[in-house]
């Protein structure tokens, strides 16, 4: 990996490359977290696709981008929980501890990855994750959460779009709730 890089509206191009004509994810463009379930539903891929590029275009930089020979190969949301909406809901095991963290600036999430096949499995998100510590830090964070998947019987699973817990606790982070078997909330304070 030579870089990586807050996605700034310049880097659309290379965004929407590693996203691929589908959107990843089935046409998700990354706004899982973003937009509220029904909303979703009625979405198509082209509508998701908007929406995250409106996002980017309205900065800050909603996330980060991997790149290896000029080309990116990893994304990995980040940003303040209030900018992912979903991610706050009392029904999802991703909820915050303290209602008042999902309006505080200062508590962060990362909330999803996407990694190109031809890069995985070398490393790549504990890279991204050591990098979004890195940038929380420079932009004010407090406390930096995730809710990764334990494990997977398939490490290509779509499910691990959430991160590998291991990929977290490797890098500092700590289970601070357990809501679903399988699936900690994990904080680092930054």
């Amino acid at each position: 990996m030579e870089s990586v890089k807050p996605l700034t509206p310049d880097l659309w191009p290379a965004f929407e490359d590693l996203f691929g004509k589908q959107g990843a994810c089935y046409g998700c463009w990354c706004t899982h977290f973003r937009l509220p379930p029904a909303l979703r539903r009625d979405n198509d891929r082209q509508r998701n696709k908007d929406h995250i590029r409106q996002r980017i275009e309205a900065g800050p930089p909603p996330g980060l981008l991997a790149f290896e020979d000029g080309k990116a190969v990893g994304w990995m949301q980040i940003g303040p929980r209030a900018d992912v909406p979903e991610w706050n809901n009392t029904g999802r095991v991703s909820s915050p501890l303290d209602m008042g963290d999902k309006d505080d600036l200062a508590v962060w999430a990362i909330s999803c990855f996407f990694i190109r096949g031809m890069a995985r499995g070398r490393g790549l998100s504990h890279r991204l994750v050591e990098a979004g510590i890195a940038h929380a830090r420079r932009n004010g964070a407090r406390l930096l959460e995730a809710c990764p998947m334990d494990r997977s019987k398939d490490s290509r699973s779509i499910g691990l779009f959430v991160g590998s817990t291991r990929v977290f606790e490797k890098a500092g982070f700590a289970r601070v709730a357990e809501r679903r078997a399988g699936r900690p909330l994990v904080r680092l304070e930054c």
